[in-house]
């Protein structure tokens, strides 16, 4: 799995970096259809954000954080992100249980 990680306002650190991949990676072993997560930190005064974005069996997943620290930011996004996936991924087990009624006629009723 590839995990891109670029700043907006800051320069990402090998520390960031690695935070990030840590929790990310924990999250893709739960979901191995996942093939790439991109991330982008962005610093505001007082607050720090992350955006995690993801495609996930063909709809575009995209969850935020935000905290006055940025390590929590990335454990906030990392866990809304599984949360997310996981309920992508019961939506679509969902359908997979419908099943499909053919509408009766009268027509071939016996007589």
């Amino acid at each position: 799995m590839k995990i891109t990680v670029s700043g907006h306002h800051v320069k990402i650190t090998q520390a960031i970096k690695q935070a990030i991949e840590n929790k990310l990676t924990k999250v893709a072993n739960h979901f191995p259809d996942l093939i790439a997560i991109e991330s982008v930190v962005k610093v505001e005064p007082n607050q720090q954000q992350i955006e995690v974005i993801t495609q996930y069996e063909g709809q575009k997943i995209s969850v935020r954080a935000a905290s006055k620290e940025l390590y929590k930011a990335i454990a906030e996004a990392a866990k809304k992100l599984e949360a997310a996936l996981k309920h992508r991924k019961g939506s679509l087990q969902k359908k997979q249980h419908k099943k499909y009624r053919v509408p009766q006629s009268d027509m071939f009723q016996p007589s």
